[in-house]
């Protein structure tokens, strides 16, 4: 009777052996068809054995969701009404389906954000209020952040959040709070894309040519930091004035007690309010001490020499500023730094601590094109104090028109801007009739004043 029973336990071992042999010697025919019509682009006829083996075989193969993604996405083209909706469905059914059979190929954050925005592209069909929508993006963004790095969807989860800030269903200060996280996010992928960048900017200033795998790599970094800069701004639009000092004022002062021991809070309304310029108010002088006894730190240090420039005290303001950079250990942190105070620096005319501060930005940060582009802009506005004569005045506009041009060098999203601003300089500059009038082609023209630099007279 033993013998019996194990000899049919054997055989049943091999007949469900056999089973999934069978099995999953038709999942990789029907998958092998299904694969090649859709490299065909014949998603038609791709749909239903790609629909035989996802439902038959699941975890064969990840084939079925990369695949299936063009399928369904094709669908979603081509089809109107209730098909349309029923394709929309399935594809984020489908994404939630590649997230339980191929986790580790499937970050929560991205996909999620995928699924997200397909349904905020679609939400007149779909009939999605701005809150179920808001909803969905946050949940990928708190279910993993990290891979949460769409600029798109980044933009769009911050937008919802202003729709419904308008709409009177979320208050002010989780408006704020949103914008600041967002904003951060923003900055840390700008950082890490920049810090890629860098290393290849780098090499080809040295003189070595990149690879062609190096050169794609190099065009890939530039188009997502293209698109982080679009998005800030579009962030920074969509927000307007709905963070104004009438609003920040009355809300932070509320709120003071409250958070005066928590870093982060203080830091996130000291910013804001540096931001708006809203720094002649007495709480920003509250905010910038509290949270520099709470936590001295290079963004404390910057906000204290606001204070001190409002107060009309340069050489302290300069002295806080350098020692917040020299509190900030991050390169890329620290270039933005320089930048900023740089552009303080500009604006109240002190051109050369400014340029001083914009060259330590570019050294930190040498694919980041803005500096060039305000130093251009500095030169521009002394060429009638730094020349000596007429043509040695206008000559200081082709030392601004190189600075543009380096620019749109290093940072191709600049080039649109750079380009305008550098045909504006040349345009003042003299011409090949003065330059003829002058017999001076060739010639090395030292600039004077706070410039303290050269330029050769271009030859004809």
């Amino acid at each position: 009777m033993k013998t019996k029973f194990t000899l049919l336990l054997t055989a049943l071992f091999i007949g469900l052996n056999i089973g999934f042999a069978q099995q999953d010697e038709e999942c990789m025919t029907k998958l092998s068809i299904f694969h090649e019509y859709v490299k065909a682009n014949n998603y038609e006829a791709a749909f239903q054995p790609w629909m035989d083996v996802r439902n038959k075989c699941p975890k064969f193969n990840n084939a079925i969701y990369v695949d299936g993604e063009k399928i369904l996405t094709n669908k979603i083209e081509k089809s109107t009404g209730a098909e349309k909706v029923a394709a929309i469905n399935d594809l984020v059914k489908l994404w939630e389906e590649r997230g339980e059979h191929f986790p580790s190929k499937t970050p929560k954050g991205e996909y999620g954000a995928q699924s997200c925005q397909l349904l905020y592209d679609n939400r007149a069909i779909l009939n999605k209020t701005n809150e179920e929508l808001y909803a969905c993006f946050d949940a990928a963004y708190q279910a993993d952040k990290a891979t949460f790095t769409n600029p798109q969807s980044l933009y769009t989860y911050f937008s919802l959040m202003v729709d419904l800030f308008d709409a009177g269903k979320q208050p002010a200060e989780a408006l704020f709070d949103k914008y600041d996280d967002i904003v951060e996010k923003v900055e840390d992928e700008v950082k890490n894309y920049s810090e890629s960048l860098n290393v290849l900017i780098e090499k080809e200033e040295a003189g070595t040519e990149l690879t062609n795998k190096e050169s794609q790599y190099k065009a890939y970094y530039e188009s997502y930091l293209a698109a982080y800069d679009q998005i800030t701004e579009g962030i920074d639009e969509k927000m307007g004035t709905r963070a104004n000092c009438e609003i920040l004022i009355p809300l932070y002062t509320k709120n003071f007690e409250a958070n005066k021991a928590n870093a982060v809070w203080l830091q996130r309304a000291a910013g804001k309010m540096s931001e708006k310029d809203c720094t002649d108010d007495p709480l920003f002088f509250k905010l910038v001490n509290a949270y520099h006894e709470l936590s001295p730190s290079a963004n404390s240090a910057y906000y204290l020499g606001i204070l001190k420039d409002k107060q009309g005290k340069s050489n302290e303001a300069i002295s806080f500023y350098k020692q917040a950079i020299d509190l900030e250990t991050d390169n890329f942190k620290k270039s933005n730094l320089n930048n900023r105070i740089a552009l303080k620096l500009k604006s109240k005319g002190a051109y050369s601590q400014a340029r001083t501060f914009f060259r330590e930005a570019l050294r930190l940060n040498p694919s980041n094109g803005r500096p060039y582009l305000s130093i251009a802009a500095m030169y521009a506005a002394s060429a009638n104090d730094c020349g000596d004569t007429n043509f040695n005045k206008r000559a200081v506009y082709w030392l601004a028109a190189e600075e543009a041009q380096k620019a749109a060098r290093v940072d191709p999203k600049l080039s649109g801007a750079a380009a305008q601003s550098a045909a504006n300089y040349l345009s003042k500059a003299p011409q090949k009739s003065d330059i003829f009038t002058c017999s001076c082609s060739g010639t090395v023209i030292k600039i004077g004043c706070w410039i303290g630099a050269s330029v050769t007279v271009p030859r004809i």
